[in-house]
């Protein structure tokens, strides 16, 4: 994983300084990918926060699940003030 993470963050770069000189930031298509990926992006955060939920020892104490949606909520929350300013 660390040598894939090492390979393709240097073509992800590469690749986002060729397309910048014909990017138009305000485009209906720009804007469409954008809103994509980044709700991809969300989701996969949202899944990963919410397979913690299948454990056991989550399952069998109350007191870690409402811990765990709360912060679950306060997370969700805060992502939501963050891409309003962002």
């Amino acid at each position: 994983m660390t040598l894939f993470f090492s390979l393709t963050t240097p073509v992800g770069i590469g690749i986002v300084m060729a397309i910048t000189k014909g990017y138009d930031e305000d485009s209906s298509t720009a804007l469409i990918v954008e809103g994509i990926l980044n709700a991809a992006s969300a989701g996969i955060l949202i899944y990963m926060s919410l397979v913690d939920f299948i454990n056991p020892r989550m399952q069998n104490s109350g007191r870690l699940q409402i811990g765990a949606n709360v912060a679950l909520l306060l997370g969700a929350g805060c992502m939501s003030v963050l891409a309003k300013w962002a």
